[in-house]
């Protein structure tokens, strides 16, 4: 049997249909901006910085030389030129550290920084290749990142790979029937002398939570019961306020720009010690014009505490 048509929608009023067409519209937008949203690709982070730096053209030697004298002098659009043409050599070397703990973009980041250290060590006049001379510099940011990431106390570098020849020796040595191998076994199959195993492996901490109890007293932590070397007595702070005040006086006698620079490079007057380098790019100035801003300001002291009839004994 055949179903008449329903004669439902010519009873609505005008502004009935008007209402339903603009739900059902709203409700078709909505639809289609969730569908696109969840069809959209995920933005992958890694690729996108790979093919920034892709765009840049690798330097020539004449052009690297004609930048890293530049540099050299303080100027920072060359400095950022030629960190930036040198990024794709930080992504190939950094890939030869996947795997390791450290997504792509953290090994591309530590060297990164690495590549900025070598730019400012980098002395164009020796002769050989800005790119060779930074090769270095990134891979021991990276294996610096890399080893530090997985320990609570960090080391440098060579201890932590003298270590780990030691506790790979340790492990060695257990496998084979010695248990609990002492220094005097490794040192043996290392053929390194044994108080250098013992003084690197007594560095292989054991942390201790500081709210743990005490063997003695388990009422008190053992944070409680480590001194504070930052500690001072009441006659040592007095002598540190009098030193404070006196250094403030002196400081007053450099003009701004020395003043500037000591505060800076020696951390006072609540700043933090900075390098000659760090100062250097604030200033855009050359590293060793800082320097000479900075001996010039302490000649200036040294007169002026001479004058007063002030010794280095007395201050310290």
């Amino acid at each position: 049997m055949s179903r008449e048509p329903s004669d439902e929608s010519d009873d609505l009023t005008p502004e009935q249909s008007e209402a339903d067409l603009e739900q059902q519209t709203a409700a078709d937008t909505n639809e289609e901006l969730a569908s696109a949203i969840l069809d959209e690709p995920q933005v992958d982070v890694t690729q996108l910085y790979l093919n920034e730096i892709g765009l840049a053209p690798l330097l020539t030697a004449e052009e690297e030389v004609a930048l890293a004298r530049r540099t050299v002098q303080g100027d920072f659009e060359a400095r950022q030129t030629m960190i930036e043409r040198n990024l794709r050599l930080v992504v190939n070397i950094a890939k030869h550290y996947s795997n390791r703990g450290l997504t792509l973009l953290d090994l591309v980041e530590e060297g990164n920084l690495g590549l900025i250290h070598a730019l400012e060590k980098f002395d164009p006049e020796r002769g050989f290749r800005f790119s060779t001379y930074a090769t270095w510099w990134i891979r021991q940011n990276i294996e610096r990142a890399i080893m530090n990431q997985s320990r609570t106390i960090r080391l440098p570098v060579h201890i932590i790979k003298e270590l780990n020849i030691y506790l790979r020796a340790k492990r060695h040595l257990e496998t084979h029937g010695i248990t609990d191998a002492s220094a005097d076994d490794i040192a043996a199959l290392t053929g390194h002398a044994v108080e250098d195993v013992r003084r690197i492996m007594q560095l292989n901490e054991r942390v201790a939570s500081l709210d743990a109890p005490l063997d003695v007293d388990p009422t008190l932590s053992l944070g409680e019961a480590i001194a504070d070397d930052n500690a001072h007595l009441p006659d040592e702070m007095l002598q540190l306020e009098e030193i404070e005040h006196h250094v403030h006086e002196w400081l007053t006698q450099l003009n701004d720009k020395q003043r500037w620079v000591i505060e800076r490079r020696f951390g006072l007057n609540n700043c933090e010690a900075c390098t000659l380098e760090d100062l250097a790019l604030e200033l855009q100035v050359t590293r060793e014009r800082v320097r000479q801003i900075q001996m010039e300001s302490l000649r200036v002291l040294r007169q002026l505490l001479r004058r007063r009839g002030v010794s280095k004994d007395e201050l310290f």
